[in-house]
């Protein structure tokens, strides 16, 4: 496992500095070494650590069944549970859903990118793996440059499952990722703003009505007016 920056020089560090806009954040200084580092692990089937604004998380390649596979062995997760998918782009959205209905344009629009994640019918070029062999994948555009810079770099979806041993509680640092997942990781990007803490609303939009899977962030009675 490669943390950060970690045998860079800091005159290399400092000269390859981005500022990244995203969402409704505050402009931030990622190395760009760092996320060139976290894009070359992606391609090569590796599993990244990172922060995104709600909670840590691990990316790895949505259509790389190896790479989904180290995901799960990573966090000890049973396979009949499914991958959350973070993008950066609609683009990117639509290489995963299909059949979208009119109303997520707008949902997108007003709390995208956000805490707001959206179960939507998956498209078929999808692994049954990523979503435990539902029809279904769960998509969220995170307002965080490190995951979303991950993903537009790569030129695709990435998993945004979070980063601890399935059914321990949630990572609250850079040092507890370290500790607990750091030998199991094939890179952790350093940089970028730490997670508030909470977690994402999961609504499934998949039929007639939204259905709240899980209260996070965004009220669920904001969602449910879009149908009214």
């Amino acid at each position: 496992m490669r943390l950060g920056a970690e045998g860079i020089p800091v005159c290399a560090i400092l000269a390859s500095w981005l500022t990244i806009v995203v969402g409704r954040s505050m402009p931030t200084e990622i190395p760009h070494n760092e996320l060139e580092a976290g894009v070359r692990a992606l391609r090569e089937g590796g599993v990244v650590g990172f922060a995104t604004d709600t909670l840590y998380g691990l990316g790895a390649d949505v259509f790389n069944l190896a790479a989904l596979q180290k995901v799960f062995d990573v966090k000890e997760r049973p396979e009949g549970l499914a991958l959350p998918v973070l993008i950066d782009s609609w683009e990117q959205f639509e290489m995963v859903a299909a059949d979208l209905l009119p109303v997520v344009r707008a949902l997108t629009d007003r709390y995208w990118p956000g805490p707001l994640t959206l179960v939507v019918s998956k498209a078929e070029t999808v692994p049954d793996l990523l979503t435990a062999g539902a029809p279904t994948v769960a998509v969220r555009m995170p307002d965080h440059p490190v995951p979303r810079s991950l993903a537009r770099l790569f030129g695709g979806p990435i998993t945004g499952t979070s980063a601890n041993r399935s059914g321990e509680a949630d990572l609250k640092s850079l040092e507890e990722l370290t500790a607990q997942l750091g030998d199991r990781l094939d890179y952790i990007v350093a940089a970028g703003p730490e997670p508030v803490g909470t977690a994402s609303t999961i609504i499934d939009i998949t039929e007639g009505s939204p259905k709240l899977i899980r209260q996070g962030v965004v009220p669920f009675e904001n969602i449910a007016g879009y149908w009214q």
